[in-house]
């Protein structure tokens, strides 16, 4: 692997990148990180849908962040990309990994032919007809993961690794929560909520809901007839914690409120399947990051809801930065690169 390498999170209306150095030592250094707007239509929910214009906005933005390394890795987490509980014969990883396609076919919405399949192990125990590996199965539609690919390489950039983003998230905060038994790991992004099931920093349970924060500011936009942009800025000042003084206030907060209700109930479900069907877990808590975590009443709606603790994860608590990054541009566009970040530490496994 290069010296420093580069986690490309490709949204619905931005590209982000970070460049980090020393992805294998305890604490990663960050070099440099940018954004760059990416034309209407190019991309949906993560997934490129036109290479050529991604391409030529990969190297816009190679060259607004002066990024020096050319080795990336890319994110998938969309509803393309689904996790199955799979328990499976004691074997080693690769045998597994190639039995995959023989095993799950009954598993999959689409023909095996046509995803990527992929075994992530969380533990080991005894059955009636012996030794098994319990774990997750990931399986991400072919087409999706190769469009995204190909754009990378249109720009003339390296992919070595495709990583499941709520995976790269929980590993860049398992540091802050390990040890703290089963944590559901909510990473409030602009088009999904991923929620990730964790034991002391181990994926167990992985769901990824087809709502967030754009949907929230859609609906504003909806209520009130205004354009996203100040639906947005409305949305951020008000959330759900804000003090309606007009009648348009009202509805926003209105509007608001239903579409994070609806979230915040999503993830209520999935806590609570995860707890029926683990018994031997206790859930402890909940760990927020993403932009949409900052929404103002989002922590104490979820804390309601659930009756668990709920926190702020820090993605950034083990790393450094270079020289020219100061920490106040961190705290800034730390929620919006997080993922990119994540995805470069997590090169390393991915």
């Amino acid at each position: 692997m290069a010296k420093s390498i580069v986690g490309i999170d490709i949204g619905a209306d931005a590209i982000r990148a970070v460049e980090v150095a020393d992805v294998d030592r305890p604490e990663p250094t960050i070099l440099r990180f940018a954004e760059i707007a990416v034309p209407a239509g190019a991309t949906k929910h993560g997934e490129v849908l036109e290479a050529n214009t991604v391409a030529g906005a990969l190297r816009a933005l190679w060259a607004l962040g002066k990024f020096r390394s050319k080795d990336v890795v890319l994110g998938m987490g969309n509803q393309r990309v689904l996790s199955r509980d799979l328990t499976v014969p004691r074997a080693p990883l690769a045998q597994i990994r190639e039995s995959l396609p023989f095993q799950v076919q009954d598993m999959l919405p689409v023909p095996v032919g046509d995803a990527i399949l992929d075994f992530y192990p969380t533990d080991e125990t005894e059955s009636e007809s012996g030794p098994v590996i319990r774990g997750l199965l990931i399986a991400a539609v072919k087409d999706s993961v190769l469009a995204n690919v190909r754009a990378v390489q249109f720009a003339g950039l390296n992919p070595v690794g495709v990583d499941l983003i709520p995976f790269a998230l929980t590993r860049v905060l398992a540091p802050r929560i390990g040890g703290s038994g089963t944590v559901a790991i909510v990473d409030c992004g602009a088009n999904t909520t991923s929620v990730v099931m964790a034991t002391d920093g181990v994926p167990k349970f992985v769901r990824i809901i087809p709502t967030g924060g754009a949907d929230i500011t859609k609906a504003i936009a909806g209520r009130l007839e205004i354009g996203t942009d100040e639906a947005e800025a409305v949305k951020r000042h008000f959330g759900m914690a804000g003090q309606p003084r007009t009648p348009d206030d009202l509805r926003a907060v209105a509007a608001t409120r239903e579409s994070v209700g609806e979230i915040a109930q999503s993830i209520r479900n999935t806590v609570n399947y995860f707890a029926n069907t683990h018994e031997d877990e206790h859930v402890h808590g909940l760990v927020l990051t993403g932009g949409g975590a900052a929404l103002p009443g989002f922590q104490e709606a979820l804390h309601a809801l659930t009756g668990l603790p709920v926190s702020y994860g820090d993605p950034f608590v083990s790393s450094r930065t270079g020289r020219g990054i100061s920490p106040e541009a961190l705290r800034e566009r730390g929620s919006a690169i997080s993922v990119a970040w994540s995805l470069a530490v997590g090169s390393r496994a991915a």
